[in-house]
């Protein structure tokens, strides 16, 4: 073991790095229908690592969580703020029974149990994984007016208590939120989200990644010409309301520019590109279709768009088609649109708005048209905009470091509240001019993957060492007492808000529970499961709340046991 310490001593980064490794090879062992996760995992690997001694600056862990919390924001902030309403009275309601409940299970343990105040504030701290309460409830002792010893020994146990139930603190939730809950609800995470994104895109199909239609709404056919000779193509096109465009004549060998007067002979060769409907009822009418003809491939381009045409704001889909000139929309078909990020329904009586994101299909030359006649080009880009990230987390963490003093009790977000906000405003932000904060989804993906396991394994890395010593110095009675309190008040809570709150949905509720109990690494334990930023919402907002609430429970506790 002296090896591995010194060599821990000397580089401590490879400590991090092998609990990174050895907790996500862990998190994928399957026990039955159970498993772990990479980040339950990873807090499991780092305490064992941490037994041949090792620390971890403090510094890493707080920039891994500020990095990991603004990611999250980030993506979720568009439909955060679209999500603020009457409804977000349920998280309040969650978040605030949550910290009454383990308020009232850590007295009574403290009382059952004969647990001192110090004691008593450190198991609330350490099972409810609230650092801060380190803080609040030290300095509720401080003002206790005992003796000087006696304040310094309260305040060392309220440490020694919390180092002992912090490990558990952060696995239960993990537990509960990423795999009891599921379970409970009869609806894996993942399809809880589908479900959540469906209704918010108005039942519009949700593919996860790799996934595409078997039915393609876009397709492309070529065919001999047969029936349709002596028709002209403004007549066909016409014909099938405009969901198809003949793209390409050849005549003998010859390539034909497809002008709308042009009229179809017979045996020629049309490559008609357009919607599927239109696809099904026009070919009949064209003749035989064929697999290839020579000089008939084109080469399809999809441009995204920023609607801004002077007015049309709140103008409806159908209201822009009759709107707008045939000839400009001629070879141009909306395939999408999105909203501040969320997909928006295509459909006849769906309102565009200033801001929304619409992606044209067709020719290079045609979507090229479209898209300056509906505002101007959103440039496809991987490069992460590090400037408006920069200034996001700069602003999040001067929010953190802002303390509010009610009764003499400091509240804050700290710096996990504060990157929380910053992110869900600058993706706000983003959402409505998304020229600017490029984040492409897989550097978001890996910021709150590599974020959340690294600042995990720091934690398991930083206290697994004391809390082993101190259970083997104190008896397993704090420990055990830390499962319970860790265990009871969430699983009360996640009762609480199936039943009385009315969650249907697995992952909204599973987001909302984590965030409640300011659970972050099971919070990464959800979204990971989950694939998708669904949960997001519900815990952003039950996080906040819980920020202030758990952070009271110091003093109450002191002042209560």
């Amino acid at each position: 073991m002296d090896w591995l310490h010194h060599i821990f001593q000397k580089s401590p980064e490879i400590a991090l790095f092998l609990s990174l490794a050895a907790g996500y090879l862990i998190g994928q062992i399957k026990f039955g229908k159970f498993q772990l996760g990479g980040v339950g995992g990873s807090l499991l690997a780092a305490v064992v690592i941490s037994q041949a001694g090792v620390t971890i600056d403090n510094g890493v862990k707080s920039v891994m969580f500020a990095v990991f919390i603004y990611a999250v924001g980030y993506d979720s902030g568009p439909q955060f703020f679209n999500s603020l309403n009457r409804k977000t009275l349920r998280e309040i309601a969650m978040a605030l029974f949550l910290a009454v409940s383990a308020l009232v299970t850590v007295v009574v343990c403290a009382k059952i149990f004969g647990l001192n105040k110090g004691l008593a504030a450190g198991l609330a701290g350490g099972a409810l994984t609230q650092s801060a309460i380190i803080g609040t409830a030290g300095d509720a002792i401080a003002r206790l007016g005992l003796p000087a010893d006696e304040v310094k020994s309260l305040q060392s146990d309220v440490a020694i208590a919390y180092a002992v139930t912090y490990v558990f603190g952060s696995l239960g939730a993990i537990i509960v939120c990423v795999n009891i809950l599921p379970k409970f609800m009869g609806q894996s995470l993942r399809d809880a989200s589908i479900d959540a994104e469906k209704a918010l895109a108005g039942d519009t199909v949700v593919r996860g990644p790799g996934q595409l239609s078997a039915l393609p709404e876009l397709v492309g056919r070529a065919y001999r010409v047969g029936p349709a000779a002596g028709r002209q193509i403004a007549e066909l096109e016409l014909s099938q309301n405009d969901t198809i465009t003949i793209e390409r004549i050849r005549r003998a060998g010859k390539a034909i520019e497809p002008r709308p007067d042009i009229v179809l002979q017979k045996d020629d060769f049309v490559l008609i590109v357009g919607r599927r409907e239109g696809m099904v009822d026009i070919a009949p009418l064209i003749g035989t279709e064929v697999a290839d003809a020579d000089g008939m491939s084109l080469v399809m381009q999809t441009r995204q768009g920023v609607f801004t045409r002077k007015g049309m704001n709140h103008t409806t889909i159908a209201a822009v088609r009759t709107t707008v000139d045939r000839d400009m929309r001629h070879g141009v078909f909306v395939e999408g649109a999105t909203r501040a990020g969320q997909p928006l329904p295509i459909l006849p009586e769906t309102k565009l708005e200033h801001g929304d994101v619409i992606t044209f299909y067709g020719s290079p030359k045609d979507t090229k048209r479209a898209v300056d006649a509906a505002g101007y080009e959103l440039p496809y880009s991987i490069k992460t905009d590090f400037i408006y990230m920069g200034v996001g987390l700069v602003l999040g963490l001067l929010i953190g470091l802002i303390v509010v003093r009610m009764g003499g009790i400091p509240l804050t977000l700290g710096s996990g509240g504060g990157c929380l906000l910053a992110g869900l405003l600058f993706g706000w932000m983003r959402g409505k001019h998304p020229m600017y904060g490029v984040m492409p989804s897989a550097a978001s993906r890996l910021l709150q993957d590599f974020g959340l396991a690294a600042f995990v394994a720091v934690v398991g890395l930083n206290s697994g060492l004391q809390a082993v010593v101190t259970v083997k110095q104190s008896g397993m009675t704090i420990f055990l007492l830390g499962v319970f309190v860790t265990l009871f008040p969430l699983l009360l809570t996640m009762l609480f808000g199936r039943y009385v709150l009315r969650y249907n949905n697995a992952a909204l509720l599973a987001g909302a529970l984590s965030g409640s109990r300011s659970a972050n690494p099971a919070f990464g334990g959800v979204l990971d499961k989950a694939e998708s930023a669904v949960p997001t919402v519900p815990f952003a907002i039950t996080y906040a709340i819980a920020n202030v609430l758990l952070t009271l429970l110091g003093p109450l506790v002191v002042g209560l046991v």
